[in-house]
């Protein structure tokens, strides 16, 4: 994934003040500048990476209950695979996707009581008007036939990016249900800048709901209704992975610009910052204030420079790598690599990296505790890894 150039950001200033003062923030862990591990070569990887299929620009996967998988593909496909049988299925129903850049089908995840309803939900870059476009989230049905075919039924939009901006850049619509039954959803700034500390958009935020798309009543910004109410935190740049520990804390990680990936411990209404601080700088080699000078924003756990271009997060809890429990992987773009993240407690430090060779845009875990990958553009290859005997 290309760091397009930036502009200089024009704060605001009229609006922001009361946003620093309702935000809660926190202290840079001691370990967020620790020095990564080096890449571990193929001949020195605990897991065994065996290809099973192969996708064209996969963007996200999820596993079913019955082991099957479905997986979206950027140019606006639904596919369904039976890793039983190799077999796949192209699943009807999707809505139209604003293909192009960044943008296209996003994430999919399923419906917390999914055994039951069948309910799925699905996020994709939205054609607006006067060439602009948005991320938007919808729920449906799926219904799947017994060959492996199937549909998405009474689809509906819930959520929507506000304002519509111009560009094809920075959409981030990664999904997540909490121990709460919310849906999360991360709504990256859209390449401009200012509205990640404006209250009137929902750019550059994380967004949490109901799972129909209301607003909970127990929501930071509730009371100043509008779009606002739907955010827990602010002052992001274009988060692509949000998960959930085993402790119930939601950790999201985020492209920084020329330097400065982070992940971050996302707290009830905090301010993280962007674009004010960043620990990189404008691509034009202009500075940007680190965030250990303004300590009313919340800081990362971690941070990389150079880079990793992080896509994908999960937290691994199965039983194949018992030594990684706990852990969180994140799929690394430029860097080409699965990194891998320990905890203590609430900080954080990168523990390995693994050399991939090709871009990885996504990370999954099976019911059966292995390791699935989903490498990023045409004929992509979908990776399960497992240990080495």
């Amino acid at each position: 994934m290309t760091r397009p150039a930036k502009r200089a950001p024009l704060l605001l200033a009229m609006g922001l003040l009361p946003i620093l003062a309702a935000t809660a923030c926190s202290a840079a862990s001691p370990d967020t500048t620790a020095a990564a591990p080096a890449a571990t070569s193929a001949d020195q990887r605990p897991f065994t990476a065996t290809e099973v299929s192969r996708f064209d620009q996969p963007w996200a996967m999820t596993f079913l209950p019955d082991g099957s998988l479905l997986v979206t593909e950027k140019r606006g496909k639904l596919q369904h695979l039976d890793l039983a049988s190799g077999q796949k299925h192209e699943i009807t129903g999707v809505p139209k996707v604003a293909y192009g850049g960044q943008g296209g089908f996003g994430d999919v995840i399923l419906h917390p009581d999914f055994a039951r309803n069948n309910v799925v939900y699905v996020s994709y870059a939205e054609e607006g008007t006067l060439d602009t476009r948005g991320a938007a989230v919808a729920r449906a049905t799926l219904a799947l036939n017994a060959d492996g075919s199937g549909a998405l039924k009474d689809l509906k939009v819930i959520w929507r990016q506000t304002p519509k901006v111009s560009g094809q850049g920075h959409y981030g619509h990664r999904l997540a249900f909490g121990p709460d039954g919310k849906l999360w959803i991360s709504s990256s700034e859209r390449q401009k800048f200012d509205p990640a500390q404006d209250m009137s958009s929902n750019l550059g935020k994380i967004i949490r709901l109901d799972d129909d798309g209301s607003v909970p009543a127990d929501n930071p910004f509730a009371s100043q209704g509008g779009v606002a109410a739907q955010v827990w935190s602010l002052g992001h740049r274009n988060v692509l992975g949000i998960a959930f520990d085993a402790n119930g804390k939601l950790w999201a990680q985020e492209m920084g610009p020329a330097g400065g990936d982070e992940l971050n411990l996302i707290q009830r209404g905090a301010n993280y910052g962007y674009p004010i601080v960043s620990n990189g700088d404008h691509y034009d080699g202009r500075p940007i204030p680190d965030h250990d000078t303004r300590p009313e924003f919340a800081a990362p756990k971690v941070t990389w420079n150079p880079v990793i271009s992080p896509a994908g997060l999960m937290f691994y809890s199965g039983s194949l790598f018992p030594q990684w429990k706990g852990s969180a992987f994140i799929g690394g773009l430029s860097s080409t690599s699965l990194v891998r993240v320990a905890f203590d407690g609430e900080n954080a430090r990168e523990a390995e990296r693994f050399n991939m060779g090709e871009r990885i845009r996504e990370v999954e875990q099976s019911p059966d505790g292995a390791l699935w990958l989903l490498e990023d553009g045409s004929k992509a290859r979908l990776l399960k890894l497992t240990p080495k005997a």
